[in-house]
């Protein structure tokens, strides 16, 4: 299981190669990604690159009520425990 500041790094570091002028900047997950600039486009790009690194699957509906980097996180770490979970039951049977 990935631990949750592996996850925020994963997001930080797609963040910081999406919006330009963020690679020393020091990034606050309790704001929001537009807050640095980030365009809708440069949102879309972070949460499906990251989704991809993390090899999760988030439907679209779950990314509508986050607020901040923060809840992403969040969003991702449950998902990852939730699959390992599934993994986990799937090996024990």
């Amino acid at each position: 299981m990935m631990a949750r500041a592996d996850i925020l790094n994963v997001v930080i570091s797609n963040l910081r190669n999406n919006v330009s002028g963020l690679e020393t900047a020091e990034i606050d997950p309790s704001r929001a990604m537009a807050e640095y600039g980030a365009s809708s486009l440069d949102i879309v790009e972070v949460v499906s690159t990251s989704m991809r690194q993390l090899r999760i699957r988030v439907p679209r509906p779950a990314l509508a009520d986050l607020r901040n980097i923060d809840d992403l996180v969040d969003l991702f770490a449950s998902k990852l425990a939730e699959e390992s979970a599934k993994a986990q039951g799937a090996t024990a049977g």
